[in-house]
């Protein structure tokens, strides 16, 4: 049947249940009364549709709330332990699995190291990323105990551009760790051992980061926003639709100094081969720099900032007497003066971010400009007002006036976070309706006719 839209009435009624859910999922608990308002359905649309997932135990009760005069009314919200998706970071140093019930309560997690030697390109050798998500998956799900069947997908976040097709599902270019049109999603089907109807989402790492500080961050409340993903290079998501998902932008590949410094895409002056971590501490050791021998880029940076903002001796250390992360690692320890390359290389570096996040200004006029990664994180508040001074001066006085840029709130693992809810989206969007295996359907008898004459 259809109605007179064009819809279904089972398109009405998926639509419907994605409603409630989405509901009791950011504003739960909620009684029925409330999710009547809060969605825009009739009452009896709520009863029918809450009566459906309490039935189907997607839907719980969560206690009540007295109401005025009448019987106490009952609370609902999404059933945490009614479903389970997996959420992966292939970053920079690791892969990062980790397996989530619906609450985002983490039920497992294990990493997997890519090797930090050699060419930047090698670390992501293809058969190797996909036998430790191959291992890595199967780790996670024995660990909390979890059966296969109960998995609403697993989400990844990549880096580069995802295409989507029919023949083999996403396909990564990774331009900057060489990866040319890798069929990712084919390759972990073949490879993982899931039956085959748990769906594979695959996006890009900055898009699942924008997700997370969005639904859950420092993005909630924002109409607007772009998420900021800085760590050995350097991306952006834009959000218009706090609900809605975000898209990536190759932002560290916008040109900010023709015939600049070499990045590792190949092309000259992109604003990763000035703003990255990984551009940051080449710059450091050319203009003298000494970082940690052997030491991979976090520990290399924590050196870094240490040797620009050296702790003052005595009694000004920190509270306790620890010395901050990285202190006495690097050219300078407690008590020592700053380095002045390092110091110099920050506020450069400050200057091209800053440039860069005015250029995400005047083209989005966002309402806030996040910064997240691993790498955004460490540099914290004291480089952050920098970075937003020079975004202000280089930006446009009306929509730079008016955006707000912080810190990311979820911490350097919110690319997991994110690429585990991108299952979630789908799950919600499909009426709180699990995959079901696509049934087998002969040909038709002329194709089997005409195919047996061409062989022939």
């Amino acid at each position: 049947m259809h109605a007179k839209s064009g819809r279904t009435v089972r398109d009405l009624r998926r639509e419907n249940r994605a409603a409630v859910l989405r509901r009791l999922y950011f504003d739960g608990p909620m009684s029925r009364l409330m999710l009547g308002p809060a969605t825009g359905l009739s009452s009896g649309s709520i009863s029918n549709v809450v009566a459906e997932l309490v039935a189907e135990g997607l839907v719980e009760e969560a206690g009540s709330v007295d109401s005025a005069g009448g019987r106490p009314r009952t609370l609902l919200r999404i059933a945490p332990g009614s479903g389970c998706m997996i959420g992966v970071d292939i970053g920079e140093t690791r892969v990062r699995i980790e397996l989530f019930d619906l609450a985002l309560t983490e039920l497992a997690r294990t990493e997997r190291p890519l090797a930090t030697s050699g060419p930047r390109t090698g670390r992501y050798e293809v058969g190797v990323v996909v036998s430790h998500l191959r291992d890595g998956i199967a780790e996670v799900l024995r660990a909390a105990e979890v059966p296969a069947e109960r998995l609403l997908g697993v989400g990844i976040g990549v880096p580069g551009i995802v295409e989507h097709t029919d023949a083999d599902g996403a396909v990564v270019h990774g331009q900057t760790i060489g990866w040319d049109a890798i069929p990712l999603e084919r390759l972990l089907r073949e490879a993982v051992d899931l039956p085959p109807e748990v769906p594979y989402r695959i996006d890009n790492g900055a898009k699942t980061l924008g997700q997370a500080e969005m639904w859950f961050g420092a993005g909630r409340g924002a109409r607007s926003a772009v998420v900021v993903l800085f760590g050995s290079g350097v991306g952006a998501c834009v959000v218009t639709d706090p609900l809605g998902p975000g898209r990536a932008l190759e932002w560290g590949h916008l040109t900010v100094r023709v015939r600049g410094r070499r990045c590792r895409c190949g092309a000259q002056g992109c604003l990763e081969a000035y703003a990255g971590a990984e551009a940051l501490l080449e710059r450091w050791r050319e203009a003298g720099g000494r970082p940690p021998a052997g030491a991979d880029e976090e520990t290399a940076l924590t050196a870094m900032l240490a040797a620009a903002y050296p702790a003052p001796a005595g009694p000004h250390r920190a509270a306790g007497g620890a010395e901050p992360a990285g202190a006495g690692t690097g050219a300078a320890g407690v008590g020592a003066g700053p380095d002045a390359a390092a110091v110099v290389v920050l506020d450069e570096t400050a200057e091209y971010l800053g440039a860069g996040l005015a250029d995400l200004i005047n083209l989005f006029q966002p309402e806030r400009i996040l910064v997240g990664g691993w790498a955004g994180l460490q540099l914290g508040s004291r480089f952050l007002a920098a970075v937003s001074s020079y975004a202000r001066a280089y930006a446009l006085r009306h929509p730079g006036g008016r955006t707000e840029i912080a810190l990311g709130t979820l911490g350097p693992e919110a690319v997991t976070v994110g690429a585990g809810l991108l299952p979630l989206v789908d799950f919600f969007a499909q009426g709180g309706r699990r995959p079901e295996r696509a049934p087998s359907i002969p040909a038709p008898a002329w194709q089997t006719a005409l195919r047996d004459r061409v062989s022939t």
